[in-house]
């Protein structure tokens, strides 16, 4: 389609623009700069992925950042709210550098993008591919798992997001909820770059698999990636699937978390400085998080404030658990550190 029709489509309320589906404008003006010149210069530019709804409509689920770029530069965007963005103002690129402070409306004629240079933007085409809602869900795993957005293939959380949105958007709206929780925020000190890939939905789906999978499961793991998918899944396909529960698990752990370690939750414990340090690593994650989520739904679980101090200061001894530190692969692990967290917490 060309680019003319996919914004007369956005215009019209046809073409729907989701943030939930990946990162929304992560772009830097720069980088919106280059997709422009690309254009112009005639480079294709990778294919964008819908979903069709319904009612007939089509939802972005990969491409929102490009799409995004293309309707700002024609001063067509809009915010979640409804309301129009700022025109987007070029910089200087590589080979096209006269694109630098051009604007596609501008009173200042120096700075007004060029007729022609407008025509050949809103005849470009770009691929779309289209998953209809109808599609089996598989197939729509399999298709996402291949998407790849600006050279770097999706995340298997951005995945999820999508088919997640796609079966249940409730369901979607309640893990989102869950990862901006303030007291889970102060238990997850990621970086930028773990945020722009949603790892923090990444822990709260985590969260909700593995304290609800029974240990003999978690030895059957073969690829977690997988696994995380098809039981998020199943879950949100489920129509008495509890979330009351899991809800209060959640709060109840990190809440905790939160005030007795902070951001030190999920760092290794020095004893020799006699604070913990370092990077957030995974594998306390799961002892403690998924050890004490698996009780904490239950109302009458009493939170154990000191056995969590003493569990998070001797798991550098733990022999169950430094044998499954670096190197060990996930589905090795997941039994033991699971497992251990789980042991120690039981009520």
């Amino acid at each position: 389609m060309s680019v003319g029709e996919l914004l007369t489509m956005y215009k019209d309320g046809d073409l729907v623009l989701r943030p939930e589906f990946q990162r929304f404008f992560r772009w830097s003006p720069e980088q919106k700069s280059r997709l422009v010149e690309s254009l112009l210069l005639g480079i294709p530019i990778p294919s964008i992925f819908v979903s069709q709804r319904n009612d007939g409509k089509w939802e972005v689920i990969d491409g929102l950042q490009r799409l995004s770029t293309l309707f700002e530069l024609a001063g067509e965007l809009r915010n979640p709210d409804g309301e129009k963005r700022p025109p987007l103002v070029l910089t200087k690129t590589k080979f096209l550098t006269d694109l630098k402070d051009l604007q596609w409306e501008s009173e200042d004629k120096s700075k007004l993008f060029p007729e022609e240079a407008k025509r050949r933007i809103k005849r470009s085409r770009i691929d779309v591919s289209i998953v209809l809602s109808t599609s089996d869900l598989s197939a729509k795993y399999e298709l996402f798992q291949r998407l790849n957005t600006g050279g770097s293939l999706a995340t298997d959380q951005e995945v999820r997001n999508a088919i997640l949105v796609m079966i249940n958007r409730d369901f979607f709206t309640w893990v989102s909820e869950l990862a901006n929780r303030d007291y889970f925020r102060k238990c997850i000190p990621l970086t930028d770059r773990a945020l722009e890939e949603q790892f923090d939905l990444e822990l709260v789906t985590r969260f909700i698999v593995l304290s609800l999978v029974e240990n003999s499961k978690l030895r059957e793991i073969e690829e977690l990636g997988v696994f995380l998918t098809e039981k998020i899944v199943e879950m949100a396909e489920d129509t008495t699937f509890d979330k009351e529960k899991v809800t209060r698990a959640f709060h109840r752990t990190f809440e905790a978390l939160s005030r007795i370690l902070g951001e030190q939750s999920f760092k290794k414990y020095d004893e020799a400085k006699q604070h913990a340090m370092g990077a957030m690593l995974i594998s306390i994650f799961e002892v403690l998080a998924i050890g004490i989520g698996t009780y904490a739904g239950d109302p009458t679980y009493v939170i154990p404030y000191e056995k969590i101090r003493e569990l998070h200061r001797r798991l550098a001894k733990e022999i169950r658990f430094t044998s499954s530190g670096s190197g060990i692969s996930a589905t090795r692990r997941i039994p033991n550190t699971v497992g251990l967290g789980r042991e120690f917490f039981a009520p």
